[in-house]
């Protein structure tokens, strides 16, 4: 095998890398030493491969504060999540508040379900990606609202968003709330139960460090959206219907067991080493930060140096164009980042880039002083 270059990776808000290496070897052991269907059989591969399956579920579960493990579904991503409920929940007529920072899953579905009929209001950000509880609150009461959907964090600001308010808004006026928690969860400490809200939608393969093609969608007890897939489940086979019982109802088929074993793995490393990576994460972002605003001609969007914020930071510079930027880090400097709208047209909309797009870094569990030091010296040498 061809050894790969040293490469300074600043991508993690698009996904994770390297991987803990008991991610990869979780999921090999479950090819190797658990290769039955899980919940299909009673022979010993497949009941091995059920308790892997339900093992990872009690990791993800406690990672995530989530107190019973029927409450956190398995899923494909983060997208199918909120897929599944915005789709499986709003119908014509529905009225949704919506931030105005959202990322593309939740933009593109809400778009479909606006031309089925359903009412879709935006609430304003301000120039760092803000969204005021307030502004949510008065749009929320100015009609019937069927539900409020918020992202936790931002994928292009970093902005954290005031999401327990939201919650206690949405409650108050009888509406139930979904939160895009692509950018928090792994980022930032959750307890989801305590958190409160309906439903919460995680990627595995971002700041969980999981591998991609597996997710986790808490839902909260009581709020039951319709699935829309269904199909084997392993029990109660002799019904037309799909049971209704979690997390069956919405783990029709066979699931992805290498890739939940890993996303196993993965929760219980963070368990462990959590707290340490958050904090090392937090105090690189703000070094990135001091740094990058000494370079001239350099803006970094989002909240100003000192406010908490994901360890995601962009930046646009006043003459250079972000896949110019982007292009000379990788090939002169093999660091990898990621220039465009990230998905995320309103959020650009929001701060002002929709025409030019943004350099974004992604903070991950592995970088170092050293990383963001080179980081800085090539940003100070392409922008001079």
């Amino acid at each position: 095998m061809k050894e790969s270059p040293h490469i300074r990776y600043f991508d993690h808000a698009a996904t994770s890398w390297p991987k803990p290496p008991v991610v990869s070897e979780a999921m090999v052991r479950t090819m190797v030493e658990a290769g039955g269907n899980p919940g299909r059989s009673a022979h010993a591969l497949a009941l091995e491969s059920a308790r892997a399956v339900e093992h990872a579920r009690a990791a993800v579960a406690s990672l995530l504060g989530i107190a019973d493990t029927r409450d956190a579904i398995f899923v494909p991503g983060c997208t199918e999540a909120i897929n599944l409920v915005l789709k499986g929940t709003l119908k014509h007529g529905d009225r949704v508040v919506v931030s105005s920072v959202e990322h593309n899953a939740v933009v593109r579905p809400l778009a479909v379900l606006e031309s089925r009929g359903v009412k879709v209001v935006r609430v304003p950000a301000d120039a760092a990606g803000r969204i005021d509880a307030d502004e949510v609150e008065h749009a929320v009461m100015a009609a019937p609202t069927r539900m409020v959907v918020c992202q936790h964090a931002s994928n292009v600001t970093g902005t954290i968003q005031h999401i327990g308010d939201m919650i206690d808004i949405a409650h108050d006026h009888g509406a139930v709330i979904l939160v895009d928690g692509a950018q928090a969860a792994g980022h930032l400490p959750l307890d989801l139960t305590a958190l409160g809200a309906d439903a919460y939608a995680v990627p595995g393969h971002k700041g969980l460090l999981g591998p991609q093609g597996v997710g986790v969608l808490h839902l909260a007890p009581g709020f039951e959206p319709k699935e829309f897939v269904q199909g084997g489940s392993g029990g109660r086979s002799e019904e037309v219907a799909q049971p209704d019982a979690r997390p069956d109802r919405y783990e029709a088929g066979t699931g992805n067991g290498p890739g939940i074993a890993g996303l196993g793995a993965a929760a219980e490393y963070l368990a462990t080493n959590g707290d340490e990576i958050r904090a090392r994460e937090q105090r690189l972002v703000r070094r990135l930060h001091e740094g990058l605003l000494a370079i001239s001609g350099v803006t970094v969007l989002g909240p100003p140096p000192g406010d908490e914020r994901a360890p995601v930071l962009s930046i646009v510079h006043e003459r250079l164009a972000p896949d110019e930027i982007a292009f000379a880090l990788d090939r002169r400097f093999g660091i990898a980042v990621r220039a465009g709208l990230h998905c995320s047209p309103w959020t650009h909309e929001a701060v002002g880039t929709l025409e030019t797009g943004a350099v974004r870094f992604g903070l991950g569990w592995n970088l170092t002083d050293e990383d963001v030091d080179a980081a800085l010296q090539a940003m100070t040498d392409i922008c001079r």
